[in-house]
């Protein structure tokens, strides 16, 4: 068995992870079961169109209901660090090969509650700009071995 990770979250992911585990268990749970249901009534099952696809999302709602209750389970509150400290939860504004550019610093499951691009800390440029502070230039390998530099413009907190 494979032992689980650690999920960081802001507070406004884990309550949005925590409402669509809500929504799925409940209100579309129902909804697929009644198109199943429904399409079951119609008669044969090895030619009914419906019925496969009811059963086929009714199988993705599932998983995804298995996967966040793992992610919650799991989950870990972070508190982003003050501004100009670049911390999981950080909003970081970059400059990188003369363009700019604004991520947030943590787990892909942030996204849910940002419309900005996440980077992860364990990534190559997340691993970099991760405890580092605003105006402050850091490096990173890129995949092909170059060294990259990146001037961090701003970091703040999430939210």
């Amino acid at each position: 068995m494979s032992e689980e990770k650690t999920v960081l979250l802001t507070q406004d992911a884990y309550d949005k992870l925590k409402d669509e585990l809500a929504h799925r268990e409940g209100q579309y749970r129902e909804e697929i079961t009644k198109r199943i249901a429904a399409a079951r009534a119609e008669g044969d099952l090895s030619e009914n169109g419906g019925y496969q696809a009811a059963r086929e999302e009714q199988a993705r709602n599932e998983g995804r209901i298995n996967e966040l209750t793992v992610k919650l389970r799991n989950a870990k509150i972070v508190e982003a660090p003050k501004a100009g400290k670049v911390g999981n939860g950080s909003v970081v504004t970059l400059e990188l090969a003369g363009r700019e550019m604004t991520y947030v610093l943590g787990s892909r499951d942030i996204k849910v509650a940002t419309e900005y691009d996440v980077i992860s800390p364990e990534s190559p440029i997340g691993a970099a700009i991760l405890g580092a502070n605003a105006g402050d230039t850091v490096s990173y390998a890129a995949p092909n071995g170059r060294e990259i530099s990146v001037l961090i413009k701003e970091a703040k907190p999430l939210g």
